[in-house]
């Protein structure tokens, strides 16, 4: 099996694609997101692990979006802690730092950390390990890497700082995403869907669609709105509904769909269990 992560080899991702399918499959690594439709929807792999939101920095929007336009579909989800550690070549310590490179979110997850460190430039780069690993292999001096544990485990790098980010317990959620009609993992169990909806022009359309699902005793874990490119200052939004049972589900989709203009099902799939791992 082949699944396309963002990052390389000690990325957060390619520890959410071994956690989901296990250590035998193959990788295809992507440094950037828009990548991973395009490898999907041309059966170049099999199914991708993506990024959707963190619990300090929010939703990835950008992504969201992705998912809609090339009509992929959420095979499952993971929650994973994310322990940020700042590393470097052996015998470098943090006073010998003098720039940290990391992707934007891992910057912004450990703001708080260098707020003490002013001297320190940080430098938004592609991905966390894909720094680890130009560190490893340029061997360069007065520069750091955030990632994670296994990417110093992989790249030979020492952790100067371990767990610096602001909030201990801190989360990224990442969907495992395959091509529409595709079907890498059925899950043992179906109680979460994640859902995209347009509604009419009309005062309280979206209070009528919530309570729909208030009235099948349905948990609506989140709502998202996102500008519609084609239609402006008008929003489609995404919801993920938690539910016990699987027609009750059904038979508020075919009440949702009454109330509003467009609906897609991005994914039917196993709710995530959060619990936080020190």
């Amino acid at each position: 099996m082949n699944i396309a992560i963002q990052g390389i080899l000690g990325s957060f991702h390619h520890i959410v694609a071994n956690q989901y399918f296990g250590d035998t499959i193959k990788l295809t690594e992507c440094l950037s997101f828009d990548e991973m439709p395009r490898l999907i929807n041309s059966n170049q792999v099999d199914g991708a692990v993506m990024a959707i939101e963190n619990t300090l920095a929010g939703s990835i929007l950008s992504n969201y979006a992705l998912i809609n336009e090339f009509d992929l579909k959420i095979q499952g989800e993971v929650h994973l802690p994310i322990q940020h550690n700042l590393m470097a070549l052996e015998g470098q310590l943090l006073s010998d730092i003098k720039e940290v490179w990391s992707h934007p979110m891992a910057i912004l997850q450990c703001r708080k950390f260098f707020r003490d460190y002013p001297e320190i430039r940080l430098v938004e780069a592609a991905d966390t390990a894909e720094v680890a690993k130009q560190i490893r292999e340029k061997q360069l001096m007065g520069i750091a890497a955030i990632a994670s544990k296994k990417a110093a485990e992989i790249f030979g790098l020492n952790i100067i700082e371990s767990k610096i980010q602001t909030r201990k317990q801190n989360y990224t959620r990442f969907f495992v995403l395959k091509k529409n009609n595709g079907n890498i993992v059925i899950p043992k169990v179906i109680n979460k869907a994640s859902l995209r909806f347009v509604t009419h022009h009309q005062t309280g359309s979206l209070s009528d669609v919530l309570r729909i699902f208030a009235n099948f005793n349905m948990n609506l874990s989140k709502i998202q709105s996102l500008p519609i490119i084609d239609d402006p200052w008008n929003y489609a939004f995404f919801v993920d509904v938690i539910f016990d049972n699987y027609q009750q589900f059904q038979n508020a989709i075919e009440k949702v769909k009454e109330n509003v203009s467009e609906l897609k099902i991005l994914g039917e799939y196993q709710q995530s269990k959060r619990k936080y791992a020190s």
